[in-house]
Parts: structure tokens; C-alpha cells; sequence
């Protein structure tokens, strides 16, 4: 029952990354290149932001809600914005269109995170012997994160790749790009300062991951129509 469990687990936190893979153009293009380089320097990114919280940030003893703290963390967390434009922007592709080229590049990054967060505490606790819902939000909140890394990197195609997007747009682009990127902040927030519990919490990531991929969608749509003419 705990294997099976676990696995079940499994198949919710990383199965969703496969199925994007399989059941989209990215597997007929053979991207599967970008996505592992992609990861690589997911690792690397999150190796420094490791480092400058080791050093900027004080170790308190309680799980209180810090804004000074949490202003630096989502200064940090604008690091992962900067490793999304180098694997966009640097890393050789192969002759892909824009339209893969951000969705191979999110998948990779999304990956990788779920695999450097997730597998190890999935691994050890999901093998418990006893049931616990914990490692099931777990997963759903792996698939709200696949979804917010591949709508901010819709975003940042626009930003850094689309050189005749309509000027009207730019600013609703930054803007979700922005939400997107201190996500992590805002979650923090509900959790220390309104005391979501976390069921909660995963609950308002998945709505605000639908609604993040509606917007991105849309202004991907409209800066493509716009190229088109």
C-alpha cells in the first residue's frame, strides 16, 4: 500500500511534465535537447539563489511574516527570471519556433524544480505507513508550478524575443510577468500573515495558475496575430 501510494504520488508531481512532452509538438520537433539544457541551468540558477540566501538572509526562530526578509526573497527569486532569458535568449536551440522554443525551455525549468524539491521528500515520506493527503497537494501544486514557469516564459519570449508587439500590450506583459515571478511571495504571505492552511494555499495556486495561463494565452495570441499582419 505505501509503494503504491508513493507511486501514485509520483505519477501526479512528474507525469504531467511527460504528458505535456508527449501530447504537444514538442515531442515531434525533438526538444527534448533544449528541456535537459534547460534544467541544467535551472540547477545552476538555483545553486546561487542558495548562496545569496545563505547570505543575505537572517535565520529566525520563528515562521513569522518578515517583510524586509521577504522583500530580499522575492529580489532573490527575480534570479530565476534571469536564468529563464539565458536559456531562452543564449542557449543554442535547435531550428524551433518561438512558440516551442519558451514551451520547451518552461517544461525543463519546471521539471527540474519539481525533481530538486519534490522527489526526495516524496520519496522518504510518501513510503510512510501511514496515509496523508500532504504528498497529493504536493503533486498539485508541482502542476500548478508547470503551469505558472511555462506562462512566465510565454512572457518573457514576448519581452526579450518579440521585437513588434504592440505597445499598448507591454504593460499588462511585465505585469503578469511580475505577479508571476513573486509568486512565491505572495503564497508566502497567505501562509505566515493570513494563516492559510496548505490545502488552501495549493487550492489558490491552482486557480491562480488557470488564470495566469488564460492571460499569458491571450497576450501570446494577440502579439502572434499582430506579427502575422
Amino acid at each position: 500500500m505505501t509503494v503504491f501510494h508513493f507511486f501514485n504520488c509520483a505519477l501526479l508531481t512528474f507525469g504531467p511534465h511527460a504528458i505535456y512532452y508527449s501530447a504537444t509538438p514538442l515531442s515531434e520537433y525533438d526538444t527534448l535537447g533544449t528541456c535537459l539544457k534547460t534544467a541544467v541551468v535551472y540547477l545552476i540558477t538555483a545553486l546561487i539563489k542558495l548562496v545569496c540566501l545563505a547570505t543575505f538572509l537572517k535565520v529566525t526562530e520563528n515562521d513569522s511574516f518578515d517583510p524586509y526578509q521577504e522583500l530580499l526573497k522575492a529580489l532573490i527569486g527575480f534570479i530565476d527570471v534571469a536564468g529563464l532569458y539565458y536559456a531562452m535568449t543564449q542557449l543554442t536551440h535547435r531550428n524551433i519556433s518561438q512558440t516551442h522554443k519558451f514551451q520547451a525551455v518552461g517544461l525543463g525549468w519546471a521539471f527540474a524544480d519539481s525533481v530538486l524539491h519534490r522527489l526526495a521528500p516524496l520519496w522518504v515520506g510518501a513510503r510512510g505507513l501511514e496515509f496523508t493527503w500532504e504528498y497529493i497537494l504536493q503533486g498539485l501544486e508541482a502542476n500548478a508550478n508547470l503551469v505558472f514557469t511555462v506562462s512566465l516564459a510565454s512572457l518573457g519570449s514576448l519581452m526579450w524575443l518579440r521585437k513588434n508587439k504592440p505597445k499598448a500590450l507591454i504593460p499588462f506583459i511585465y505585469a503578469c510577468a511580475g505577479i508571476l515571478a513573486t509568486m512565491p511571495s505572495i503564497t508566502s504571505y497567505l501562509r505566515r500573515i493570513l494563516d492559510w492552511d496548505f490545502p488552501k494555499v495549493v487550492g489558490f495556486e491552482l486557480l491562480a495558475s488557470v488564470v495566469m495561463a488564460f492571460l499569458s494565452a491571450q497576450l501570446f495570441l494577440a502579439c502572434q496575430r499582430r506579427s502575422s499582419i
